[in-house]
């Protein structure tokens, strides 16, 4: 069985995506692997903190250069999307060009990156979309997500602050905020916009209830990095995206 391993920049208040993506990636039958994560100093997620965590990258890339990791996950969403269109493309350029200069040669994405490739793969065109940010912070999601060339068609901000506490919001409410939207013509529900809103135990469950695909910022980053390691896509139990090369019927 193969083996990788997988470096992970995160929040330093975040404890959801070091959780969620082992599980997630645990129920690979054809690979193992192997987590290892630099933390960006972040507790409130405000413009100005999220431009402070930023700005910590490079010494974040270099930890995890010495790892000797097959991939890197940038691993929160927010922070790229506030800065405003196309800032994971640049960002993980910059990071391969510094992995690069050290002689690695990692597979490198972002949360940003892949929960749009994750809703390209799916042929999502009308989206509907769950998030912990303040309204404003929500806001640019939605703008980010739209400059990708989707349509948000309703979504909902449940005006969280305090990272460590976006990582607490008890999945009920989540499910609360899933239902509440108007699910008319979208062909996609984002459970959480967010690597450290937990959504792992939600996603299956909101896809059987609501008869659409389901994702998660955390599903979409299993999803990408599989695909950037040429990985099988075939993990149960956490929603349609990670059945793409089985036969998945909603």
């Amino acid at each position: 069985m193969s083996k990788y391993r997988i470096g992970l920049v995160v929040p330093s208040s975040n404890v959801t995506v070091e959780t969620e993506m082992p599980a997630l990636l645990g129920r690979h039958s054809d690979a193992e692997f192997s987590f290892h994560s630099s933390r960006m100093r972040m507790k409130a997620v405000s413009p100005e903190e999220l431009r402070a965590m930023n700005a910590q990258r490079e010494r974040c890339i270099l930890e995890i250069g010495d790892a000797g990791v097959d991939a890197i996950l940038y691993a929160c969403l927010v922070a790229l999307m506030a800065a405003g269109p196309g800032e994971h493309q640049r960002v993980e350029g910059l990071v391969a060009e510094q992995l690069a200069t050290g002689g690695s040669d990692a597979a490198v994405r972002s949360s940003a990156g892949a929960l749009v490739e994750g809703l390209r793969a799916l042929g999502a065109s009308n989206v509907v979309l769950v998030t912990p940010y303040m309204r404003p912070l929500a806001e640019k999601v939605v703008e980010y997500i739209e400059a990708e060339g989707f349509h948000v068609l309703d979504w909902r901000a449940l005006e969280v602050s305090d990272n460590a506490e976006v990582g607490c919001i008890p999945g009920d409410r989540v499910m609360a905020a899933a239902r509440s939207l108007d699910l008319t013509g979208a062909d996609a529900l984002v459970i959480s916009a967010c690597v450290q809103m937990p959504s792992l135990p939600l996603v299956q469950a909101a896809e059987d209830e609501f008869g659409m695909p389901v994702l998660s910022a955390a599903t979409a980053g299993a999803y990408s990095l599989l695909r950037a390691l040429g990985l099988s896509i075939d993990l149960p139990d956490a929603g349609s995206l990670l059945r793409t090369d089985a036969a998945v019927t909603l």
